[in-house]
């Protein structure tokens, strides 16, 4: 004959046995302040020698709260989790979650839908990453009073936020290419062109065009767009890059990427059209992430705290979701310019160099 499996102990059980309703049962273990100290610990005594565990969801369901947080982004999970950058990103996500006991639910456009993904979502806050304050799905995050924090945006007075100086990095990265002789410098942005292109900065890569425009012609080198390329924030984006505007007849002796991901991606390309980095072409990325002093040559790049962006972010939102602060927190993170091999002297300056060295 086959055994039955023991019923799991319900509530009813606990309440029977303690003698109380099920209300309070509930309230012993969701709400233990709504009843006297001796009552909850004598309710929590039964159930534990009764083997009761309140079922997980049915309690969210009580208590109105998931413990997960969600992760937004505009771009597709294939897409976030092939870039090194939302990998260390990601590890400070889960770092911070972890300590604090939440899980991470990833939301990204669902059969290219954003709404419709956002829609299916349940969590108690948001880390949203990359998306313009005035995005539908932010909006609508905002109006159904989800608690919030934007990553890399632009900020808004009443939002919490976490962002890094981009303007200042990018200026820092013009700047040294200048420094080292480059005049005809190229510009590798993300796909789709900022509006910082029609001198109307704003975002991440609006911001960084602002900086190398800026840190360029304080040194007195002028800014052309037309040596602005634009490609998808990867390797092969990268690649593509710098092969569309060597076809177009730009020679430039240096280049200033948005993004380690698309530098690497410049440096192949240089491989492939006969280039040596740095003796005919030096390259400057934007993140640090870890492979970039790996590369062959090491690359020179704008370093970002990209783990702790990440960290910071989730501890933002649980003070809002936890209600510890509530005043909105807007944090800006500092960055410098790490100098590695893929960048040099100008072949005229190096020329020149060698001349008087000889």
């Amino acid at each position: 004959m086959e055994e039955r499996t023991p019923r799991r102990p319900r509530i009813a059980d606990v309440a029977r046995e303690a003698g109380v309703s099920k209300t309070a049962v509930s309230f012993a273990f969701n709400n233990p302040d709504r009843l006297a100290p001796e009552t909850a610990s004598r309710i929590r005594d039964v159930a534990d020698s009764l083997g009761y565990r309140p079922h997980p969801v049915a309690r969210m369901l009580t208590q109105r709260q998931t413990h997960t947080i969600g992760v937004l982004t505009p771009q597709a999970l294939s897409v976030i989790f092939s870039n090194p950058f939302f990998g260390a990103f990601n590890e400070g996500v889960a770092l911070a979650a972890e300590q604090e006991g939440y899980a991470l639910h990833f939301i990204s456009p669902l059969h290219g839908s954003l709404a419709q993904a956002m829609s299916q979502a349940t969590v108690d806050g948001v880390v949203a990453v990359g998306l313009s304050a005035s995005h539908p799905e932010v909006e609508q995050i905002r109006a159904a009073g989800v608690p919030l924090v934007m990553v890399d945006s632009s900020a808004l007075p009443d939002q919490p936020g976490v962002e890094i100086d981009d303007e200042g990095g990018a200026r820092a990265a013009a700047e040294h290419l200048v420094m080292l002789g480059h005049r005809d410098i190229l510009i590798v942005s993300v796909e789709p062109p900022p509006p910082a292109l029609e001198l109307e900065p704003e975002g991440v890569m609006g911001r960084r065009l602002r900086g190398y425009r800026s840190g360029l012609e304080a040194k007195g080198v002028e800014f052309d767009p037309r040596a602005v390329v634009v490609a998808p924030a990867s390797i092969e984006g990268g690649l593509v890059a710098l092969h569309r505007a060597w076809g177009a007849g730009l020679r430039p002796t240096g280049v200033l990427v948005m993004s380690d991901a698309m530098a690497i991606g410049v440096l192949r390309a240089a491989r492939e059209l006969g280039l040596r980095v740095p003796e005919d072409l030096s390259v400057v990325g934007f993140d640090d992430i870890d492979v970039s002093q790996h590369v062959s040559p090491p690359l020179t790049t704008v370093h970002q705290p990209i783990r702790r962006k990440g960290e910071s972010a989730v501890r933002i939102l649980l003070s809002v979701v936890q209600r510890r602060d509530r005043d909105p927190e807007q944090l800006r993170l500092e960055t410098r310019l790490i100098v590695r091999a893929s960048t040099g002297p100008a072949p005229r300056r190096r020329q020149e160099v060698e001349r008087v060295r000889g």
